[in-house]
């Protein structure tokens, strides 16, 4: 133990201390507006569906909170327990080149979280899921899930890694720039493919076939000068009842998808209204924003990485031989930022839910507002999201706005 041993434990048992309290602090003041649909909602949201939707965050709420001290301790274990040495340790009894061996490490490390996560994902699939009437998975699809992501994470990911270790042992001084460089290349490589070679490894896109709303639609796209590669309808209601619509890709990959759901349960004029506010994150340029943000974080991240890669005390703090491998550096250094950084997620919250308030407004420009408040009041019913999160918990997590405010500024709009 160093002075960085006790300042990494400090801000691990910090971040989920405060994340215990805010979630407890959640689930005390959705539970406390339980018995009442707020007023700004008595008309259409029935008793029932508030209770419910109060009784889902709950049971979420208090799951996270097993999540969030067994996730703190899985970091503890990683670091002062000595499991990412001994993982890289075994390395060496299957290949002796240390690029390979750190592939391997990778390999080795990503499987043994995931299958960790594999009882949560099934609790949170098969029983909270399950009991509030949301859940349409099947083992066999779950398992499929689960290979297909390990067998994507690692077809992509690997050759990533693998090139960033090669850049940290053959690119001299500047490496860390030039791991930024791959980094940015990666990220965006991936967001192109993702539309038409990711995502439909796990779900089915049929083109939009209702042709009412797919020249309402069209019309909507010629208004606010989007194009397009189509419009397509995702089969989303074999694994959730949950609805929602997107866009996805870059340039010519960019595409329109409306899970089948939402289509299902909401008329054309409510349809508009939630693309239009999605077209609106594109036309405020949120996505370009948000890649530029993170872009910049990375820089950062990248550069205190090229800093710290021969600092011996943070790696024997953390029970890590020193010199450390470039596995290693990496791994360790992506698991010790996050509890530092946790006091800063606010600021994040807060900047995405003023995107949504401008996405709001340029979909009022476009749309009625009052199809869009139609269409989030039935969301918020379909989805179980409640009307009453706690003030500070809603500060420190959420990215959209709580409902009552956002609804409260699209009627101001409606009447303007």
């Amino acid at each position: 133990m160093n002075t960085f041993s006790i300042l990494f434990l400090l801000a691990v048992t910090v971040a989920a201390a405060t994340r215990l309290w805010l979630a407890r602090r959640h689930v005390n003041y959705v539970r406390a507006h339980r018995a009442s649909v707020p007023d700004a909602f008595s008309s259409e949201m029935p008793l029932d569906a508030h209770q419910k939707a109060a009784d889902y965050t709950v049971a979420k709420s208090r799951f996270s909170m097993l999540g969030i001290v067994f996730n703190a301790a899985v970091l503890l274990i990683l670091t002062f327990g000595g499991v990412l040495q001994g993982v890289y340790d075994l390395t060496a009894n299957f290949l002796s080149d240390e690029l390979a061996r750190g592939v391997l490490f990778f390999a080795f490390l990503g499987l043994l979280m995931s299958v960790i996560d594999v009882p949560f994902d099934l609790y949170r699939t098969f029983v909270i899921e399950e009991k509030f009437g949301f859940n349409k998975m099947t083992s066999g699809l779950f398992i499929k899930d689960f290979v297909v992501g390990l067998v994507v994470s690692a077809v992509l990911g690997l050759p990533f890694l693998a090139v960033l270790l090669w850049l940290m042992s053959a690119a001299g001084g500047n490496w860390w720039l030039y791991a930024w460089l791959a980094g940015v290349a990666f990220w965006l490589f991936v967001q192109f493919i993702s539309p038409t070679v990711i995502a439909p490894l796990f779900n089915k896109f049929s083109p939009l076939e209702n042709q009412d709303l797919k020249q309402r639609i069209e019309a909507l796209l010629i208004r606010c000068g989007f194009q397009s590669k189509g419009l397509f309808v995702m089969d989303g209601s074999k694994r959730s009842s949950h609805g929602n619509a997107y866009f996805t890709g870059f340039g010519k990959s960019k595409r329109i998808v409306f899970f089948d759901t939402l289509v299902e349960r909401h008329d054309g004029p409510e349809v508009e209204a939630v693309l239009a506010h999605e077209l609106g994150h594109f036309k405020r340029r949120h996505v370009l924003k948000l890649t530029a943000m993170f872009a910049v974080l990375g820089f950062v991240f990248f550069w205190l990485l090229g800093l710290a890669k021969n600092t011996s005390w943070l790696f024997s703090g953390l029970n890590i031989s020193f010199p450390a491998s470039d596995a290693l550096v990496l791994t360790v250094f992506y698991l010790v930022v996050p509890p530092f950084l946790f006091f800063m997620r606010p600021l994040l919250a807060a900047y995405l839910r003023n995107n949504e308030f401008e996405a709001d407004a340029y979909a009022a420009e476009h749309a009625p507002a009052h199809d869009l408040v139609r269409a989030l009041v039935k969301l918020y019913k379909d989805n179980a999201s409640t009307l009453t999160p706690d003030p500070l918990h809603s500060a420190f997590y959420d990215s959209h706005p709580p409902a009552a405010v956002r609804i409260a500024r699209l009627e101001q709009l409606s009447r303007a």
